[in-house]
């Protein structure tokens, strides 16, 4: 296990970590499925589709209704021209705020590694006021790779002065996406456990697992000083 010593970066996934932001999700898939004449899918159902980017979402979409495979260009960009400013029903996940604060007077280097598109990620970012809290943010579009491949999440660390082969830091992330892209690179992974992840917390590499923000400042401590 890689050791980090402060200012240790921390690099947070946005979707299912720091924000639940599936409630617009679930509205900007159902406009289009309303457009095309289909069943509106549940909450519970979207949710349970997203982390692997749009793209893996709407396969994932075309397979539950459906849909034919030929137009699955035409439903992503009819999708991304909803998506690209849905922010009202978006809400932070309990203690995100007091941790980011907590975190950024202590010094530490923070960032975003995202399988969301650029678009959509500012616009979140802005609306929720949290844009300044991070010097780096790697998009679902900002490299051919998408997570769980390591390079995105490298290029964040890259960015915030982590070592390229070996870089001393943090991911935060609550996904099986998140938890194999920590591996890949590897970083110790805090695991906050409220969010999109469906396999079973002992089934997942990680350093240390959290079900409030307001425990990740104590954590990342424990670490950086152990």
């Amino acid at each position: 296990m890689t050791v980090c010593y402060a200012p240790c970066p921390v690099v947070f996934d946005l979707d299912g970590t720091l924000i639940d932001s599936a409630p617009d999700i679930h509205a900007a898939v159902n406009a289009v499925l309303r457009d095309e004449g289909v069943q509106p899918l549940t909450l519970d159902r979207v949710r349970g589709f997203i982390g692997g980017g749009v793209e893996v979402l709407w396969h994932r979409i075309i397979e539950a209704t459906g849909l034919p495979q030929t137009r699955y260009r035409d439903l992503l960009a009819a999708f991304m021209a909803r998506y690209r400013r849905s922010t009202s029903l978006t809400r932070f996940y309990p203690g995100v705020l007091d941790a980011l604060n907590v975190l950024a007077d202590r010094g530490h280097p923070m960032g975003i590694c995202t399988n969301k598109p650029a678009d959509p990620t500012q616009a979140v970012l802005a609306h929720m006021g949290i844009a300044e809290y991070f010097a780096t943010v790697v998009a679902g579009d900002s490299l051919p790779q998408h997570k769980p491949h390591p390079a995105p999440l490298r290029m964040a660390l890259q960015a915030l002065g982590a070592a390229p082969e070996n870089p001393k830091a943090i991911y935060v992330g609550d996904s099986e996406v998140d938890a194999e892209t920590a591996a890949a690179v590897p970083v110790p992974l805090m695991l906050f456990t409220g969010g999109y992840r469906h396999t079973p917390l002992e089934q997942l590499p990680h350093h240390a697992a959290f079900d409030d923000f307001s425990a990740l400042p104590a954590l990342i401590e424990q670490m950086v000083t152990a």
